[in-house]
């Protein structure tokens, strides 16, 4: 037997809010049941993942020991860094090099970090 991942669940204060956002990432939408004020919110991907937000007292201190690492499906990683900009996302480091690999790492509107790397295209033209 092995077992598998159900969900990635991200702990947060206000999980309507943080499940909307992450919904305009994934250009999906919350769960019709999901409502303001409930301890937890999903969203599905357009792959099918689920993610789930928790509700939690405390505020984040630390750096996450997990995080999400976003290939953008349709444009290039500096595109979607961009949109994510624009959807209320904030820069935290910028590992881009010269020779156009390297990653963003990004924070969600509650601080939890996240990485948008390169597009399978422009992987493909530098190969």
């Amino acid at each position: 037997m092995s077992a598998r991942i159900r969900n990635l669940s991200i702990d947060c204060h206000d999980t309507y809010a943080l499940a909307g956002f992450w919904a305009q990432v994934f250009g999906t939408g919350r769960q019709p049941d999901d409502l303001p004020g409930d301890p937890e919110a999903m969203v599905r991907t357009a792959d099918g993942e689920t993610v789930l937000f928790l509700q939690v007292p405390e505020g984040k201190t630390v750096k996450n020991r997990v995080h999400l690492c976003l290939e953008p499906a349709d444009r290039s990683r500096d595109a979607e860094v961009e949109r994510l900009l624009a959807l209320g996302a904030t820069q935290v480091d910028d590992q881009r090099r010269p020779d156009g690999a390297g990653w963003v790492v990004l924070a969600d509107p509650e601080g939890n970090e996240f990485c948008v790397l390169r597009s399978t295209a422009e992987r493909a033209a530098s190969a």
